[in-house]
């Protein structure tokens, strides 16, 4: 397993050990999405260095298994182009009793029903169950049509999902993926806003996999231009899969509008929002069910945490992604990090 392979152990860097920080906001202490109390997080990576670029990320509520309840959730669909497995019942119910577990798009209906025998070992009385499963299309880099994810990948990313810093770039269900031109993955961030008082924390993990022009404060970085021999043309199934977890008190109401600022922080980045792309975010609270519900007049210090979050969970992805040269020889190229814009205090690596 390789849950927890840190950026610089593929000789990669963060955004901030880059010198690049997004926003004011302080930081939870691991920076990730596994800030949030009980949020675990598990990866399965295929990679034979050839043709096979792929693999599988799950997010994983502690809360959901310790104490068999659902979390109030919500999806919002930046552009519905893609396979997001439960997400209508989300929408009806407003509540997540699965965890989240993102892979290629070919492997999606197999990922579910590994998903459901999980779910059902775990609840042997259970007839009733909503696998919540998300994808991006990584075929640009990846076979993505010997649907290699078996139940055992699946379950080995769920079972083996832990704390701690999660492994970025290309790991899981990144490892294959590419964004802005350049080679991207899995990313994570954290904030830690103060709203009605009180400290709470934001997490997010992104599975990137878009098309646009990356820009890095304001900057733009086009790879055409800075990476000699790249181009920016967009494989076709763009998308990208966001999961947002906070322990703030929301209902799913609520947990909707922060979902919608986590598909708008793409555009942060250079986002082109194109047709094929299948921009999904997932909110959920691990909040305890008796604590009095945040008011909405509350909620803008949670907006910025979120789309800060995302911002720079996005910039991870790419930041800690490796050059990838995959099927049918295509290669998608690492960002340039002696190109970076500096937007904070620190030395930049590399």
């Amino acid at each position: 397993m390789d849950n927890h392979l840190t950026a610089a152990t593929r000789g990669r860097a963060r955004a901030r050990e880059l010198g690049v920080v997004v926003g004011a906001l302080p930081t939870g202490p691991l920076n990730a999405i596994t800030d949030v109390e009980g949020v675990l997080v598990g990866h399965t990576t295929l990679d034979d260095g050839a043709d096979l670029h792929t693999g599988v990320t799950a997010v994983v509520p502690r809360q959901l298994t310790a104490e068999g309840r659902a979390l109030p959730a919500a999806v919002y669909a930046g552009n519905g182009y893609g396979k997001l497995v439960g997400s209508t019942q989300i929408d009806e119910l407003g509540v997540l009793e699965s965890p989240v577990v993102l892979t290629a798009t070919l492997s999606a209906f197999r990922a579910a029903d590994a998903l459901l025998t999980y779910l059902m070992d775990r609840s042997p009385e259970g007839i009733s169950f909503n696998p919540v499963v998300g994808e991006t299309n990584d075929g640009f880099l990846s076979d993505i049509r010997r649907r290699p994810i078996t139940e055992r990948h699946v379950l080995d990313a769920l079972e083996g999902a832990s704390g701690g810093l999660p492994a970025e770039g290309c790991v899981g269900a990144g490892t294959g993926t590419t964004a802005l031109g350049y080679k991207a993955g899995i990313g994570t961030s954290s904030r830690r806003p103060v709203a009605e008082g009180a400290a709470m924390t934001v997490g997010a993990l992104v599975q990137a996999n878009f098309g646009g022009v990356l820009t890095v404060g304001g900057v733009p970085m086009p790879v055409e231009e800075l990476v000699p021999g790249a181009t920016g043309e967009e494989p076709v199934g763009n998308s990208c899969m966001i999961v947002v977890a906070t322990d703030a008190p929301l209902d799913a109401r609520q947990l909707a509008r922060l979902a919608r600022r986590a598909i708008f922080a793409m555009g942060r980045v250079g986002a082109s929002y194109s047709n094929g792309s299948g921009d999904y975010a997932i909110a959920f609270s691990t909040a305890s069910p008796e604590l009095p519900r945040l008011p909405d007049a509350g909620l803008n210090p949670l907006f910025a945490a979120v789309m800060d979050a995302v911002e720079e969970a996005l910039l991870n992805s790419l930041f800690t992604a490796t050059t990838t040269t995959g099927v049918r020889g295509r290669t998608r190229h690492a960002v340039p990090y002696d190109r970076l814009p500096r937007t904070g205090a620190g030395e930049p690596v590399g």
